[in-house]
């Protein structure tokens, strides 16, 4: 399985970006798919996670700002950022899990001035 991230740059506070994280390989509807982020200096945060049946979960620095959305038909997730802040600025990074398995995809940066 291989994650490939897109969609970070570089925004004004207040503006919008959409991340997408495209999965190849044998994956299936029951696998959990997230982002996580780690801003600079800092510890990787969840930042969103959806599971089998669309659950989502979301950190609580982006809830109502952020929506987390899945396409079966393209092994595709997508990160709807919102309203963007400078503490959003981060490295995001795809993750894929269907215990035993886990898989991160490369990271992508969006950087928020203010």
């Amino acid at each position: 399985v291989q994650l490939q991230a897109s969609g970070g740059g570089l925004v004004q506070a207040g503006g919008s970006l959409r991340l997408s994280c495209a999965a190849s390989g044998r994956m299936f509807g029951n696998w959990a798919m997230a982002w996580y982020r780690q801003p600079p200096g800092k510890q990787r945060e969840l930042a969103a996670r959806i599971i089998r049946g669309g659950t989502t979960d979301y950190l609580d620095s982006v809830k109502g700002r952020f929506t987390i959305s899945r396409d079966y038909a393209k092994n595709t997730v997508h990160l709807q950022m919102n309203s963007l802040k400078p503490e959003d600025t981060a490295v995001y990074l795809c993750h894929a899990v269907n215990k035993p398995y886990s898989y991160w995809g490369q990271g992508t940066l969006v950087t928020v001035s203010s």
